[in-house]
Order: C-alpha cells, then structure tokens, then sequence
C-alpha cells in the first residue's frame, strides 16, 4: 500500500474524548471513522469543567467562538466546610486564569459541548476530510488478521478497518477487553450523585440566591463525603455532584436512578443552606458507582491505541478527566499528523511515551485527593484546610504544573495567546 499523508483512523467511542481526537486528525488531514454504540450521538445532561489545559487546546481546534456561545464563566473557585458553610478559601477564577494560563477556565452543559465538537466534525466546510460518523455500532469484536489494517466488527456485522483503531469507549471500554490489555479496573468504595437543578428554583429561594449573584465553582468538604456545584448555561442550572460511600446495589449494577429526596438525605446533617439546595433536583437525579483504572503505561498493542477512560480512568477529585483524554486527543494527532502510514508504528509509540506519564500523574493525585477532601474533623483537617487556603493546588499536583503546561509542540499553536471576550 503506498505512503499517503491521509492514511485511515477508526475511532470506537464518540464521546468528547473520541470526537476531541476525531477533529485533532481531520485537522491533520487524516480521513476519521467514528464508531458509536448508541443508536444517536449525544451526552448525559451534566455539567463540565474544561481548565486552561483543555481550554487551550478546543480553542486550538478553531473552536473559540462556539465554545464563548455556551460557556458560563466561574468568576471564583469557593471551598467550604461542611457543618456551617464557612468559607475555607476562594480563589478568583475569570479573567485572571485567562491573564495567568493564556487560556479560560469555563463550564458547559455536557451535551452542548459534544454538539460543538461533532458539528465541527462534520462540517463540511472545516479543514480536512470530513469525518463518517457509524452509530447504533456496537463493537463484539476485532479482526487483526492484517496487523496493519486492524477492524473492528459491530454486532451487526458491519466491519470498520483502518491503519489505526482508537479505543476511546470509556472506562468498560469493548476495545481495550478485546485486544486482550489488562484489567486495570479498581472500585473506589464511593458512589456520585449527579443532578441540574434548575436556576430559576434556587434563585426563588433567599437561601440559596446567593449561588446565582456572582458565578462560581463550590466544593464543600465533609467527613467521607463531598460535594461540587457550579452554574452552567448562564444560571439555567446549578450542576451538582455529590460523592458518598457507595451501596451495594450500586456496586453491582454500576448505576441507578435515584430521587431529590435521596440525595438532600445524604446531607441531611450538614449546613441548612445544601439541603435545601439538593431538595430543589428534579427527575433526572442519578447516581453512579466510582470506578478508576489502576495506573498502567500499557496504552498500544500493534496498531491498536487506546485514548481517555479506557487507559486512564481517574477519579474526579481533579476535575481533569475529560481534559486529559482531549490532551491524548490532541498528542495522538499531532503524532499521527506527522507521519505516513510507514511510520504509524513509531508515531504510537511517542504518543504513549507523551502522555502515559503525564496522565498517570493525574490519576495518581486524583486518587490522593480522595482522602484528603473527606477527612474528619480534627487535626488533619485543620491542616488540610491550611493548605487550601494556600491554594496552591489540592494533592502533590499545583495548578500550575496542570495548567500552564500544554502537551503540544507545535509552535504555531502554542506562540498564540488567545484573545477572550471580556
């Protein structure tokens, strides 16, 4: 098969890791296959953080002006203590992360930024080969029988070959079992409530207006337990994540619904102000059992690589989760962008060697971080919340080491210092 520049990448997963990847190669020049299990693509209606690592690289993809249409902007990052709501330290966010990182720490509804990215993606418009988007493609299995040209098979008997197949299929990932890597799969003892609740119902409420006065991210921090909320789509939601020790039942079934009363119940003891905040969730409250991967370096077999949860699972005690897999997605194309299909071999190779490590760390002080935001009362504490107020970061990790660094090298992208609306 003769070297070509536009060699063939299938990518199984169309989440926003998969299609931040699927963008990254078209951008590159590199003809996309996304293969998706869901009969439609789309996301769960929750809430994401991207910090300025992530930030830099969508607005990299030429993505500026449809992220600015429906980001929320925190103006402060807030910790409180659990029983009294006192503040622990607040450290200003907006403008001053964009004057510090060259790059926004912003919110989105979930769904909204995955329309972004596929419609980048599939307009026909942008730079590069449009990508094919494959759905209701469950993916059973994978034909290696030609090393170089690897497939994956849907349960319905439809077969996707390419010089490159991406597992971006999250934390069960299908490729990853099937491409024989090894079960890295840890249960963290916790489970995450996830709900929005609507702005209007807690702008109504003189206890809680106070979360709509001035937009900002909130982690309060309690003995075995936590909780987050911020603002998205401009104060129609407050996204909220509460994390408990997990059930049984979600142990085993991995998630579930759950109700507003459940979880204002959790919080039954804590600051009057959070459940009546909780109370205010509607019908879309569930809950989801805290699963991670164990820290491996193992990210290829041949030419096939995997990108995000399904080698890096982390717990969000960083928030970092979808921006590492859109680091990945963004190192896997500049490697692949670099070579012709003689050299993908050597491209997979740099791209593990950038990224294992680096990622690995992240997970390494998310899992730190589990203990330390859920620390009973006391001496430990006391100096956990000393260091907060120091706000130099959380675990090992500062935020500068997490937020100013960028995992490219491209020098074109990375002499830019973005301009943002003020």
């Amino acid at each position: 098969m003769a070297a070509s520049q536009s060699f063939e990448v299938t990518i199984v997963g169309g989440g926003l890791g998969g299609l931040c990847a699927a963008l990254s190669l078209r951008r590159r020049g590199l003809r996309v296959t996304v293969v998706e299990a869901a009969a439609e693509l789309g996301e769960i209606g929750a809430g994401i953080q991207t910090a300025p690592n992530a930030s830099r690289i969508l607005v990299g993809l030429g993505l500026r002006p449809e992220l600015e249409a429906i980001r929320t902007q925190p103006e402060d990052q807030v910790r409180r203590r659990w029983a009294d709501g006192g503040i622990i330290a607040q450290l200003p966010l907006g403008q001053r992360v964009i004057d510090t990182y060259g790059a926004p720490y912003w919110h989105y509804h979930r769904a909204d930024l995955h329309r972004v990215l596929l419609d980048a993606c599939l307009d026909a418009d942008g730079p590069g080969p449009v990508v094919r988007v494959a759905t209701g493609a469950t993916v059973v299995d994978l034909d290696r029988s030609d090393p170089l040209r690897p497939a994956a098979i849907t349960a319905d008997g439809r077969r996707f070959a390419g010089d490159v197949l991406v597992g971006a299929d999250g934390i069960r990932s299908a490729v990853r079992d099937l491409a024989g890597f090894d079960d890295t799969l840890v249960f963290s003892g916790e489970m995450a409530y996830r709900a929005l609740i609507p702005g209007e119902t807690i702008a109504a409420d003189p206890a809680t207006r106070f979360l709509l006065d001035r937009y900002h991210s909130t982690i309060w921090y309690g003995p075995d337990k936590h909780l987050v909320h911020y603002v998205i789509r401009g104060g129609q939601y407050l996204n909220v994540v509460a994390i408990v020790p997990c059930t049984e039942t979600i142990a085993r079934d991995w998630s579930g619904p759950a109700s507003a009363e459940d979880l204002a119940a959790e919080y039954a003891d804590w600051d009057d102000r959070v459940p009546a905040m909780l109370a205010k969730a509607k019908d879309d409250v569930s809950v989801w059992a805290m699963y991670r991967r164990r820290r491996d370096p193992v990210w290829v077999d041949g030419r096939v690589a995997l990108l995000g949860d399904a080698c890096h699972a982390m717990l969000p005690y960083q928030a970092q989760g979808a921006s590492q897999s859109m680091e990945d997605a963004a190192v896997l194309a500049e490697e692949l962008g670099r070579v012709t299909r003689s050299g993908v071999d050597d491209a997979l190779v740099r791209y593990v060697d950038r990224r294992a490590k680096h990622a690995g760390m992240v997970q390494d002080a998310s899992l730190q971080n589990m203990d330390f935001y859920h620390l009973p009362d006391g001496p430990e504490q006391r100096a956990r919340d000393e260091k907060l107020r120091r706000f130099d970061g959380e675990s090992d990790l500062s935020y500068d080491w997490l937020w100013s660094g960028s995992p490219l090298t491209d020098p074109d992208t990375e002499s830019i210092h973005y301009q943002f609306a003020r």
